[in-house]
Formats: structure tokens, sequence, C-alpha cells
């Protein structure tokens, strides 16, 4: 930097992003994320008004207001419909969507590959065959309802983590992210299988378990949407407190290592913090894929690759796409409920096809 203050011309990407002068991410103030709140509180009412039995926003409104200070509601009906089956739904969809597309960022920039995520690294297999056998085997603990389904998912999303990064060290000694993912994709076959071979000796239990691989919030509480806030603001907290070491990433590990970055320390709550994540959204809502994948993608386009404003940008964005697409799957085939994998799948596969296709459009010319 020049004792002006000005970046000279010709500065790498990597370097504008550790100096903080990364363009596209300038302007992003208190007034952008009081918007982005805005939008998501805004998606959220819209999600909880419509469904099978749609209601007026000045309705959905003036109920939920009636229940957060305590008071009778004027219409019973739909303050039991609002209040205690989609409310919890759409809390859930939207603190899930937020922690997935939070840990598909972390880790695309951890490992500095677009492709990264934790379905594509096969953490959420990992997780979904630890929820799996704790449904199909009836593994509880007393007196708590999901701890025993989320504690299985979050410690099967860590071990499979661990599980992959080793034997990707194992078969590559440069830790290539490339052959971190295809071990990623592997295991996440194997981890399918087994998955498969569990539900074909579940008997009574087959519907629900498949039902709920395919990815479903119905039946969300309270309670689950707590266990998800709670999560989310310690280990999402602490992915957002690493942003400044994320980016240094992008300079390579050992040039992190250089100018002071614990690189192993850094990488294992990165790690951790998104095994528990991945593990209590998927223990909650099955297995929802490309989350992680594509958010990020279309963030970056607005943020750039700064993961100060990356982050919590595609926690604000995850979470309002995450409600709409279970909006989607509650309405568009009325009165048959979509598995909200499915409508996640479809829209994501076609969103990062267009930007593949933007991107080449882009190199072309």
């Amino acid at each position: 930097m020049t004792p002006s203050g000005e970046v000279p011309s010709g500065t790498s990407p990597a370097l504008l992003l550790l100096m903080g002068k990364d363009r596209r991410s300038e302007g992003y103030g208190l007034a952008a994320w009081l918007v982005m709140g805005a939008v998501v509180i805004a998606i959220a009412l819209l999600c909880i008004s419509l469904g099978s039995v749609s209601l007026p926003l000045k309705v959905t409104w003036q109920t939920l207001w009636d229940a957060i200070l305590g008071r009778e509601a004027a219409d019973g009906v739909a303050a039991s419909i609002l209040v205690h089956v989609r409310t919890p739904r759409v809390l859930a969809a939207g603190l899930s969507g937020a922690a997935l597309a939070l840990c598909g960022a972390s880790m695309q920039g951890l490992l500095r590959n677009p492709l990264a995520d934790g379905s594509t690294l096969g953490v959420s297999s990992g997780a979904s065959l630890g929820a799996v056998l704790a449904l199909a085997f009836g593994f509880q603990l007393p007196g708590l309802p999901y701890a025993g389904t989320m504690l299985m998912a979050i410690a099967f999303a860590f071990l499979s983590m661990l599980l992959i990064l080793a034997l990707a060290y194992a078969f590559d000694r440069s830790f290539s992210t490339h052959t971190i993912i295809l071990v990623g994709v592997i295991f996440s076959m194997f981890a399918g299988s087994l998955i498969t071979l569990v539900m074909a000796f579940s008997g009574e239990k087959l519907r629900s378990i498949a039902f709920w691989t395919m990815g479903s919030l119905a039946g969300s509480d309270y309670t689950q949407g707590l266990l998800l806030t709670l999560t989310l603001m310690a280990c999402g907290g602490l992915l957002v407190l690493r942003a400044g070491e994320l980016n240094a990433f992008a300079i390579g590990e050992e040039n992190a290592h250089h100018i002071g970055i614990d690189v192993r320390s850094v990488k294992l709550q990165v790690l951790i913090s998104v095994s528990a994540l991945i593990g209590v959204a998927v223990s909650i809502g099955g297995t929802i894929g490309f989350v992680g994948l594509i958010i990020p993608h279309m963030v970056r386009l607005l943020t750039g690759p700064n993961h100060r404003r990356l982050l919590p940008a595609s926690a604000f964005a995850g979470a309002g796409f995450l409600m709409l697409c279970d909006l989607l799957a509650r309405t568009l085939l009325s009165p048959v409920e979509l598995p909200i994998g499915v409508v996640t799948s479809i829209i994501g596969a076609i969103t990062f096809v267009a930007i593949i296709f933007r991107r080449r459009g882009r190199r072309a010319a």
C-alpha cells in the first residue's frame, strides 16, 4: 500500500482481501444488513401466511403479535395454524438454511474450492447415516426426545469429516482439495449404500425414514428451533469470527502460517463448527442438498470473496432461500407435500448449470 493509502495496481485479489480493499465488499454497512434482515423477516411472514389455508398478512401479523404479548387471539383457528404449526416450521427452515449456507461458504473458503460443501464432501451423508441409525434402532436419551438423533448426527458428521480428510491425506500428501472432494463423493456413495441397507431392515419405520432422508421439516417445533438457534449462535458465530483467517487461506496455508495464522487450530475450529451445524440441521430436516453449494456462489457475485461479508450474507440468503423452498414444497402440489430436499435439488441443479454457463460465457468473451 502506498503512503497515501492507495492500493498499487496489479495487487492480487487475495492480498486485497487481507488488506480489506476488496471493492465489491465496500458499502456493506449497517444499512445493508438491516435491509437483508428486513427481507428475511418479510419472507418469513409470507411463508407463515401462505399454505393449504392462506391467511391475509394483516391477520398473520396481528395473530403473531398477540401470541408474543400473551394475549388471546381473536381467531382461535388462525392462531392454532399460524402459531403452533407454521411458525415453528418456518423458523426451522430459515435457521437450517442459514446454517447450511454458512457451512458451505466456510468450507469453500477453508479448502479454496467452490465445489466444497457438506454434501459434496460427504459430511451430510455421514450425518444422515448417524441419524438414520438412531431412528431405526430407537436410540434416545431419557427426557430429551431429539438428543439421541442429534448427537448421532453430529458425531457421525465429525467422524466422517475426519475419515475423509485422513483418506485424502493418505492418497495425496499434498492434501489437494480435488482429492478431498473426490474422496468425499466416494464416501457419500458408501454412506448412501449403508443408509439403504439400514432402511431395508427398518421394518415399519421404513416409510418415515425414507421420507426423512429426502428432507422434510414437517412437524418441526419450537424446541428444535431453539436448538438450531443456539447451535447457530455458538458455531455460526465462531465461523464468522474466523472470517479474517479464512481470507488468509486464499493466499495458501503456508503463506497464512507465515503471517501468523495458526492453521491447524483454525482448521479444527472450522471443521468442528461445520460438523455440529450440519449434524443439527440434518437431524431436524433430513438431507437437504445444494443449499451450501449454490447460495455462497450467488452471494459471492454480490459481496465479493471477502468472508467478513460473505459469511453473514450467505446466512441471510440461505435462510430466505430455504423458507421459500419449504413454501413451494407445501403448496406446489397441495394437498400433497413434496420433500424439501427434492425442491432444493431441482432449483440448485438448474442454478448451478446456469452459473457454469455464465462463467463460460465470460471466459469466451
